[in-house]
């Protein structure tokens, strides 16, 4: 004898228990149908019928009792199995339609042959095949809303017959539909039995069942009533184009063997995603919102960080990373600092890891050029002050070694002396400045140097030849500091180190000097700022988190409004990891769009910043950063939701409102 197709042993199938009332829907159902068959399953509401369909339709499983399809234990298979079982061998027409509300009719009926992996091409014409055969080719790019009631329904079975539709399971498939277009489905249903496909039709209506071949009532979850004949070998169309029913069971003996395409079923989440969220792109906007400021204030503070400490760091390298400082110091609080003499420097300059040395000889003084009055830092060096220093003259010249060696009263003034007493003078050069009531004439202005650190002001500085310092404004030949440049700004410790032994032998072994560097400075000041920065990003990175809810509420609220859509994609065939990449795609879209918007949002900032004269330096690893944060949280807070939405019951998505 065949072997039936769809066989059911003592169907039981009940709800609740524990602490709330147990209701049997099914009370022992067997029931065998082969291929070919056209059956209706009649009963009234509430007799067990759709509970019935949903676990023939793999969409539910019994309490009880025993279902092989095709001689296979269904009750052995896993939820992925199940979800083959589904796309391949049913096709469901549902009472309400249960189409996607944001697809098309085309994308409706392509869905079930994405998820069993049918390339994009079969698919589409596949599809549009389909909708022409039916009466809708014109109607291909409409949305359910654009279409009338026969005609949904109509989608809903085409996409039933996109993979074969070798058993098509009708709920109640004229229940919402007027007469004529009632009338039209059924010649629809009565056309794919006399092509070999298994019909399984549920109804209430008698009328309607009397279309069937055979007639199956129900009452309280029992068969009270079945007109089965003796199965006959399925029939076959005279249409050589039309659809023929396949035997099964070789194949499901295999085994599921499809892993899908995976470019598909991605491109397809991508466009779902985009769907919905240009359908409701004001909330989308408003979740956007958390992200696009996050991303955009990480990146523009760590900008702004950077710009910074770049700037700072470019004005204290012009004073030379190579530059130390020597200065006398008290080698205990109950000794005075030490001297360092013209004698000092002499033997330091004769060190190979010396490339030049200056002494400096200068204290804050106060200056006046006619009524203004200002109080300026002089200090006496040598020739050796633009090189060593890197500070050039922008203006008139530097003074000459003949004016150190004749202790000449010249002077050269920074860019804030020049503004502070000869702004109203077209040219300072050969103008004469009271230094402590020593008149100075000027020579030249130093290019601006700008501030070095803190509150120290480099361009309030009057340079003067050594030996004028020392004899005309402080009555002392030995330095206040010396100023020394190594050979190698690599090698500065080097340098430090063979200064001290020097200094050493010739203090007798006191250190009543001290040492210092630019370089070490600098280092300081850049984990400073460094430190700044990572503040400031920390800070703004709590915009993304904000953001990152803000993508899971949506998400959350989504799969609430979606759920019915779940079950749509459940019962054409998806598996739960597809349903977990639709929502999880959705999640990173908008974690995308909002990096995308963010970053854009930053460089119009930047730009502007940038105008109104903030130092600002944009990084191509914080922008970066910051993108792959937004992605990172897009995919953290979403993969709840989604996964949410994955584990969904079939049945409790599809009858959900």
């Amino acid at each position: 004898m065949q072997t039936p197709l769809i066989d059911l042993r003592q169907i039981r199938k009940s709800y609740g228990g524990n602490d709330s009332p147990l209701v049997e829907v099914l009370r022992g159902i067997d029931l065998s149908i082969h291929a070919g068959e056209f059956v209706a399953i009649v009963g009234a509401s509430g007799s067990g019928k759709s509970t019935l369909m949903n676990i023939l339709g793999c969409l539910d499983r019994p309490t009880s009792g025993e279902y092989r399809f095709a001689g296979e234990d269904v009750a052995q298979l896993d939820t992925d199995e199940l979800a083959w079982l589904r796309r391949e061998a049913f096709g469901f027409v549902f009472q309400g339609y249960h189409l996607i509300p944001s697809g098309s009719a085309q994308e409706n009926v392509e869905m079930p042959a994405i998820y069993a992996g049918t390339p994009a091409a079969e698919r589409h014409a596949r599809a549009s095949a389909l909708l022409e055969r039916l009466g809708l080719g014109s109607r291909t790019g409409n949305r359910p809303h654009q279409l009338s009631g026969g005609q949904q329904q109509r989608v809903s079975i085409a996409r039933a017959l996109m993979n074969g539709g070798h058993i098509i399971l009708a709920d109640e498939p004229t229940g919402a539909l007027d007469s004529h277009s009632g009338a039209e489905v059924m010649t629809l249903l009565d056309e794919l039995a006399g092509q070999g496909h298994v019909v399984i039709l549920i109804t209430h209506d008698r009328e309607v069942a009397q279309r069937a071949k055979r007639i199956i009532e129900i009452r309280d979850g029992l068969i009270i009533s079945d007109t089965a004949e003796q199965p006959s070998a399925p029939p076959r169309s005279a249409n050589p184009g039309a659809l023929q029913a396949v035997d099964l069971r070789q194949r499901l003996s295999t085994g599921s063997t499809e892993t899908g395409a995976w470019k598909g079923e991605l491109v397809d989440a991508v466009q779902a995603a985009w769907r919905v969220m240009w359908i409701n792109r004001f909330r989308t906007a408003l979740t956007l919102l958390g992200i696009v400021i996050g991303v955009a204030s990480v990146v523009v503070m760590l900008a702004v960080g950077e710009g910074s400490k770049r700037q700072v760091m470019a004005q204290m390298g012009a004073f030379g990373s190579n530059i130390i400082y020597l200065s006398g110091a008290a080698p205990n609080p109950r000794t005075p600092p030490g001297i360092i003499t013209l004698d000092d420097v002499a033997e330091l300059a004769a060190l190979p890891q010396v490339e030049r040395i200056m002494p400096v000889n200068g204290s804050t003084a106060g200056v006046r050029f006619g009524n203004a009055d200002h109080s300026s830092y002089v200090g006496g060096n040598d020739t050796n002050f633009p090189t060593i220093f890197n500070w050039p003259v922008v203006q008139g010249s530097y003074f000459t070694q003949a004016d150190e060696d004749s202790a000449a009263a010249v002077a050269v003034i920074g860019t804030k002396v020049r503004d502070k007493l000869l702004k109203d003078v077209a040219d300072p050069i050969g103008q004469y400045i009271l230094i402590e009531n020593v008149p100075f004439q000027v020579l030249g202005v130093l290019a601006e140097k700008g501030s070095s650190s803190g509150d120290s002001d480099s361009d309030n500085r009057i340079a003067v030849p050594y030996s004028a310092a020392s004899t005309r404004l402080f009555g002392s030949r030995n330095p206040e500091y010396v100023v020394i440049a190594a050979k190698d700004a690599r090698k500065v410790k080097d340098a430090e180190q063979a200064i001290e032994q020097a200094m050493l032998r010739r203090h007798n072994g006191k250190k009543d000097f001290e040492l210092t560097n630019n370089a070490a400075m600098i280092q300081a000041e850049a984990r400073t700022q460094g430190t700044l920065s990572l503040m400031l990003g920390a800070i703004a990175a709590i915009s993304l988190l904000v953001g990152g809810i803000g993508v899971m509420n949506i998400m959350l609220m989504t799969v609430r409004e979606r759920t019915r859509e779940i079950g749509i994609r459940m019962a054409t065939g998806a598996r739960q990891r597809d349903i977990l990449r639709q929502f999880l795609t959705e999640a990173v879209m908008l974690s995308v769009v909002g990096g995308i918007a963010g970053i854009s949002l930053a460089m119009l900032v930047g730009g502007v910043l940038w105008f109104s004269g903030v130092a600002i330096a944009f990084q191509w690893l914080a922008v970066i950063g910051a993108f792959a944060c937004a992605l990172v949280t897009g995919v953290l807070f979403g993969f709840m939701p989604a996964r949410k939405a994955a584990r969904l019951d079939p049945v409790t998505a599809l009858t959900s409102e």
